[in-house]
Parts: structure tokens; C-alpha cells; sequence
């Protein structure tokens, strides 16, 4: 019969998109309630609120999306420098490229004879590969994907952003800013568990952390909204 492969699923082979979607989520959720609580502070109407909230979550969106492209698109870059740089070296004098990899290895906990025959073997399979994974830190699994971050990022900023819109749009008038900075703080804390247990992290703290956090920027925005309100 044939053998069945095992594959083993690691949390860290999530981390490229998991960062960028539970930051978008979570900067969506702050952000927009922020900016409506702040709004509707400053004594504007539903339609007013509304109408800045749709505004913060499209600019919100775009601006995740572009700095988030440029931000792992430059690590993109400066990972693929490195391995060009490897390369040349790895033409130029492969001995000492394999002494390196030897003495990585020997760093790492084995005798000196094995580290040597696993360097040599390892670069007889894939010298860039080893010498990417073993002495630049660059893998599959973490190498950087611009543009499925950005993607990632934008999309969730866009949901993050309209969880509070959503209840601008529902909670009544005079109850506005209490509904959406409890349920933003209940979101929140939501986001913050659910990233928690997908990263196989504590998930009260986690929950926690970001939960705070909103409730002093949603405080921090609504007094410069009543400071300054009500609007003309």
C-alpha cells in the first residue's frame, strides 16, 4: 500500500496574511468608529455621520492597500537583493559558501563531520535554498506577497470599517454614540480573540489588548468632537 505523507500545519505559515488582514480589520473597526463617535460628538445628524464614515472607510481602504504594497513590496525587494547577492557569491566561490553553511550548522548543535556532509549535501540538492532558508531567513512560507497583503488588508479594513457603519445606520439617533462605541469595544474584543486563537495565542489577552485600545482612541475622538461641535 501506498505510504500517506504527513503534513504538518504551523501557525507561523500564516503570519504574512494574518498580519495584514487582522491589522485592516482592526484599524477598520477603530478608525471609523473613532471618526463617527467624533462626528456624531460634535452634534451632526445620522446622514452626516454616515456620509463621513462611508468616506473614512474608502480613503481608509485605499490608503491600507497602498502602504501596505509599499511596505512589503520593499522587503520583497530587499529580500530578493540579498538572494541575487547569495547567488553571485555562490558562483564566485562555492567552498567558502559551503564552509559558511558548515559552520551554521555546527552553531546550531552537530558535529563538525555531519554539519560538513549536510552542507554538501544540501548544496548539491539546492545551494540558494539552503543558504536562503539557513542564512537569510527567507522561506516560502515567509517570504513577502505585496500584493496579497495588500488585498488582504484593504479587504478587511473595508469589513472592519463597516461593522460601526452598519450600526450608525441602525442604532437610534439620540443612543448613537453609546451604540457604537459598545459594540466597536464588543467587535474589537472579537477580532482581537479570533487573531489570538488563529495564532494559537492566550485569547483573553489578546481580546483585551485590543479592546482598550479602541475604547481610548473612540473616547480620545469623541471629546475633540464635542470640544469642538456642534457643527454649523
Amino acid at each position: 500500500m501506498p505510504r500517506r505523507r504527513h503534513r504538518e500545519r504551523h501557525r507561523s505559515e500564516r503570519t504574512g496574511w494574518l498580519r495584514a488582514a487582522v491589522l485592516g480589520a482592526n484599524d477598520g473597526i477603530v478608525s471609523t468608529a473613532s471618526l463617527v463617535v467624533g462626528v456624531a460628538a460634535a452634534a451632526a445628524g445620522r446622514g452626516n455621520v454616515l456620509i463621513a464614515g462611508v468616506a473614512g472607510l474608502a480613503a481608509g481602504a485605499m490608503s491600507m492597500a497602498a502602504g501596505e504594497y509599499v511596505s512589503v513590496h520593499s522587503q520583497a525587494d530587499t529580500e530578493q537583493a540579498d538572494l541575487s547577492r547569495e547567488q553571485a557569491e555562490l558562483e564566485r566561490d562555492p567552498a567558502a559558501e559551503q564552509r559558511e553553511l558548515t559552520g551554521i550548522y555546527i552553531g546550531r548543535g552537530l558535529s563538525p563531520a555531519l554539519a560538513k556532509e549536510v552542507a554538501g549535501q544540501l548544496m548539491a540538492h539546492d545551494a540558494l535554498g539552503a543558504h536562503a532558508r539557513d542564512e537569510l531567513g527567507i522561506s516560502g512560507a515567509r517570504a513577502a506577497r505585496p500584493i496579497q497583503a495588500a488585498a488582504a488588508s484593504a479587504a478587511s479594513f473595508s469589513v472592519g470599517a463597516a461593522l460601526p457603519l452598519a450600526v450608525v445606520a441602525l442604532a437610534p439617533v439620540p443612543d448613537l454614540i453609546v451604540w457604537v462605541f459598545v459594540a466597536s469595544i464588543v467587535f474589537l474584543a472579537l477580532l482581537g480573540a479570533l487573531a489570538a486563537r488563529i495564532g494559537d495565542a492566550p485569547v483573553g489577552a489578546g481580546a483585551l489588548r485590543v479592546a482598550v485600545l479602541g475604547a481610548i482612541a473612540m473616547a480620545v475622538t469623541a471629546g475633540i468632537g464635542a470640544l469642538f461641535g456642534p457643527i454649523a
